[in-house]
Order: structure tokens, then C-alpha cells, then sequence
């Protein structure tokens, strides 16, 4: 049923189950039990891994002289910032946006920050 893997940077060891690898055994723990909900009717539309955009990319005009002309090009200056949620489900018609979290780094705080400030979204932490 679960198969386990090598350790990442946290501490934490890769798990498989059910045709999933997670990052930790909490996430697998985690998902086994909203699977359960949503066996039992408790929980609809239970998807894994959902991005969210915070930031978009910025793009920005250059233009390049070439002999006869000058073009103008675009170039990334800065990438989308995005936060991955683990897990995101319908419960009474409310989206939950989930996080199995046993460490909560310095990123993943001001992600959480930007995610109720800018999109409205409370994530919960288990």
C-alpha cells in the first residue's frame, strides 16, 4: 500500500500510496484521510497539488539595434511567483485549500500572507 523513499532537506521521508508520492508522511497521512471523506460524501472535487499565481511574470521591452533596423523583443524580468497547495477540495459548497506542513519556512509564511491578501484564501494548516 505505502512505499517509502529517501529523505529530503527537512527531514521528511518521500511516501507512495495509491499512485501518489508525496513529500512527507504527513501529506500521504493526510490524504489517505480526505480520501476517506471523500468516499463518504464528507468532501467533492479533491485535487492534488493546485498552483496558485501570486504574482505574475513581468515582462519588459528591449529593443536590439540591428544593422538595417531596430527590433524591439520582450524578456522576462521576473518570474510568476506561485504557491503549490497540497491538497484543495468543495466542502458546503466552500473551497478548503490545504497545507500538510511540519516545518513552515520563511517562503512559505509569506506565501501564506499573500494567498489571504491577495486572493481572499485562508490556508488550513494540518
Amino acid at each position: 500500500m505505502a512505499k517509502e523513499k529517501g529523505w529530503n532537506k527537512y527531514n521528511a521521508r518521500k511516501v507512495t500510496t495509491f499512485g501518489h508520492t508525496f513529500d512527507s508522511t504527513r501529506e500521504a497521512v493526510c490524504y489517505l484521510e480526505l480520501r476517506e471523506r471523500l468516499k463518504k460524501g464528507e468532501i467533492k472535487n479533491l485535487r492534488l497539488q493546485v498552483p496558485f499565481e501570486l504574482l505574475p511574470e513581468i515582462w519588459e521591452d528591449k529593443v536590439v539595434h540591428l544593422k538595417t533596423k531596430d527590433k524591439i523583443v520582450k524578456r522576462l524580468v521576473q518570474d510568476a511567483t506561485i504557491y503549490i497547495a497540497d491538497f484543495v477540495y468543495e466542502e458546503n459548497g466552500a473551497e478548503v485549500v490545504v497545507d500538510a506542513k511540519g516545518y513552515k519556512t520563511e517562503v512559505y509564511k509569506l506565501k501564506k500572507k499573500m494567498m489571504r491578501a491577495l486572493l481572499g484564501i485562508d490556508i488550513k494548516e494540518v
